[in-house]
């Protein structure tokens, strides 16, 4: 056997509700912290999801500072800004809660709180030198996974979009609660388990760090996503969907942070950081052509996921059914419909290009000629 590491966040917690006994349940993470920096965005402050959490903290002694301006693929100025808050108000540990920007900052707001080393350092693999404030995070959707991942994802310049993945950025803690998901729109359930299922694919299809325990969580996430995302479309007050979903995420976030996704999500990056279309649906949009330029080497692996959730045993299987469940869903499948016009196509296939983090992890290479084609087979 091929040897191999495996690192996940040591302390999971899963009910019904954890968030508003989140006072009880932080302690052993929190590692006596009693000044606690909450980084979220407007979205989840306007639905209320954070008001038990906030006020069970305060009613057991925490001080609380909230910042909620995190946006949609945090630019370097968002994280900064909060940094810059958390310093003054003294936070001793960090919480993430609401979705994947929100996590990736507050995992990166934790860093720079603990740490003197600078942003621009950390950007890469391994390059995090640490320590960070005790960090717990708590998502809101059940689609990045980002409560379980040593990655975190920043928009810097204008339009880039890069990378920090280093150990450091596990949390101490993440806590799922399905009740938190119950409100989202069907749009974003929609996106968010799509990207949840990329996620998967990628892991268990990973050229490089694919091992035995992502492999499981891979097949297991896929098994538990596939089951439960259009039932969840369909009803989005069904919690015991909404919890599946919510734990399928969390097991596909724990393999792609060991077995890290490629192609798909290089593919995916320029959409957000160029036209701000959300991740999920990113992803969702250029699975299709990346499953079908992948095939010719990756044919058993999307064979043995097509096989596990009960489709055909090929290639062809696993893209016909990811197909059905976009238009299922109603999510959009072509670029035009995202506001992206053929004359985009080149800056776009150049940023695919340049990613050394993620191409590598691809079954098959990827050059700019190939991404070019697979743009265009979307559009």
């Amino acid at each position: 056997m091929t040897p191999f590491q495996f690192r996940t966040v040591p302390h999971i917690v899963s009910a019904p509700g954890a968030a508003t006994q989140l006072a009880r349940h932080a302690a052993p993470a929190l590692k006596g912290a009693r000044r606690l920096l909450v980084v979220t965005d407007k979205g989840v402050m306007g639905l209320g999801l954070l008001k038990g959490a906030l006020e069970g903290l305060k009613a057991d002694g925490f001080q609380v500072h909230v910042y909620d301006k995190v946006v949609a693929d945090p630019p370097e100025s968002v994280i900064q800004e909060a940094v810059a808050e958390g310093r003054e108000f003294g936070a001793e540990a960090v919480i993430g809660f609401g979705g994947g920007s929100p996590m990736d900052t507050a995992k990166v707001v934790a860093l720079l709180l603990g740490s003197d080393q600078p942003l621009s350092d950390m950007y890469g693999m391994d390059r995090v030198k640490g320590p960070r404030l005790p960090l717990i995070l708590i998502p809101t959707t059940a689609g990045t996974g980002s409560e379980v991942t040593s990655v975190a994802v920043i928009t810097t310049g204008a339009t880039s979009k890069r990378g920090i993945a280093a150990a450091p950025l596990y949390g101490d803690m993440a806590v799922l609660d399905a009740d938190l998901t119950l409100g989202l729109p069907k749009h974003i359930t929609a996106a968010t388990g799509i990207d949840a299922m990329v996620h998967a694919i990628e892991a268990f299809t990973g050229k490089r760090f694919k091992n035995p325990v992502s492999d499981a969580l891979a097949l297991a996430a896929l098994k538990m996503l596939h089951v439960n995302l259009e039932r969840v479309c369909k009803d989005g007050s069904d919690r015991e969907a909404r919890a599946g979903m919510l734990l399928g995420a969390m097991l596909a976030g724990q393999a792609f942070s060991n077995s890290p996704v490629g192609g798909v999500h290089a593919m995916a990056y320029p959409l957000g950081g160029m036209f701000h279309v959300p991740h999920g649906l990113s992803n969702s949009v250029v699975l299709p052509p990346v499953l079908r330029f992948n095939a010719s080497a990756a044919e058993n692996l999307y064979a043995e996921i097509a096989g596990h959730i009960g489709l055909q045993a090929s290639s062809a299987g696993l893209i016909a059914e990811m197909e059905r469940i976009a238009d299922a869903v109603g999510i959009e499948r072509r670029l035009s419909q995202l506001g992206i016009s053929h004359n985009d196509i080149p800056a776009m296939a150049e940023d695919v290009a340049a990613n050394d983090r993620l191409l590598p992890n691809n079954p098959r290479p990827m050059a700019y000629g190939d991404i070019v084609a697979m743009y265009e087979e979307i559009l």
